[in-house]
Parts: C-alpha cells; sequence; structure tokens
C-alpha cells in the first residue's frame, strides 16, 4: 500500500473543486495523456472518466469510477488501465488551519499489480504520488484567490 501527503496552501473546497473537475484530471493525475467524459455525472457515485495512458511508446484506453464520495473529505476511486489491471485510489482531504492536508492511498485490486503487488511496486507508487500531489497542490494553488470556499 503506498499512501503519501501533502500540504496544500489552500481551503479544502478549493481542493475539491479540482477533484470534482474531471477536465482538469491531466494537469495534476501522472500518466494521464487525455481524458474525457465517461458514464455519468462526475464525481457522483458510479460515475466515471476516460483517459489514455502512455507507457513509453504504447498507449492504453482506461477509466476511473467513483466507488465512494463523501463531500468534502473522501473520495475513493477505481482505476482500470486495461491489460495493467486495477487499482483503488482513495483521497482524504482534511482541513490544516487556513490549509489542506491531502492523503492518498492506492493500492492494486486486480490484473498483474495485483498479482505481484511488492515493496518495489510500492516505491513507484511513492514517486508517482511525490509527483502528482505536488501538481495537484501548485494547480490548486495557482487558482484565482476568489476560488475559496469555507
Amino acid at each position: 500500500m503506498a499512501v503519501r501527503h501533502q500540504l496544500v496552501l489552500r481551503k479544502p473546497g478549493v481542493v475539491w473543486s479540482l477533484l470534482e473537475d474531471e477536465t482538469r484530471y491531466g494537469d495534476w493525475v501522472v500518466g494521464t495523456h487525455k481524458t474525457g467524459p465517461g458514464e455519468g455525472q462526475w464525481p457522483e457515485l458510479g460515475s466515471s472518466i476516460d483517459y489514455t495512458v502512455r507507457v513509453g511508446p504504447k498507449e492504453f484506453q482506461g477509466h476511473t469510477t467513483v466507488r465512494r464520495i463523501d463531500r468534502p473529505g473522501v473520495l475513493e476511486l477505481e482505476a482500470d488501465n486495461g491489460p495493467l489491471g486495477t487499482a483503488r485510489i482513495a483521497f482524504d482531504i482534511r482541513s490544516w488551519g487556513d490549509n489542506t492536508l491531502v492523503i492518498v492511498d492506492e493500492h492494486p485490486l486486480r490484473g498483474p499489480g495485483g498479482v505481484f503487488h511488492n515493496a518495489a511496486l510500492d516505491a513507484l507508487l511513492q514517486i508517482r504520488h511525490r509527483t502528482m500531489l505536488g501538481r495537484l497542490a501548485r494547480v490548486v494553488e495557482d487558482m484565482p484567490p476568489d476560488a475559496d470556499h469555507p
């Protein structure tokens, strides 16, 4: 299991507004090349977004489905990367003074990632999360000040 956290210098409502905007996932999610609408109204329970993942010269189609949502604190997703398998990605959004603590917890569910899950895979996920959460923080912190919510 790979768990990582990031302090974001904005209020939780601003972080949440980014998570609710499926058109912005490519701005901060590592590995997504193209994103687009899937099923339902994102991020309602059961809704999804579609995306393309590039691994070297190969491209894989995938989709991410909302499995649990408890605004404005919890968003749990299941990412399905086709032949690469599926993973649970959980975001825990916590108020931290005037800022936000974002905790991401990811682990493979099915496919090769689930079968071969080990410490080396977790180390790679940690590197990916460090980059992803850093991007998320930059995108949120660059949003206009009037985007702040209580």
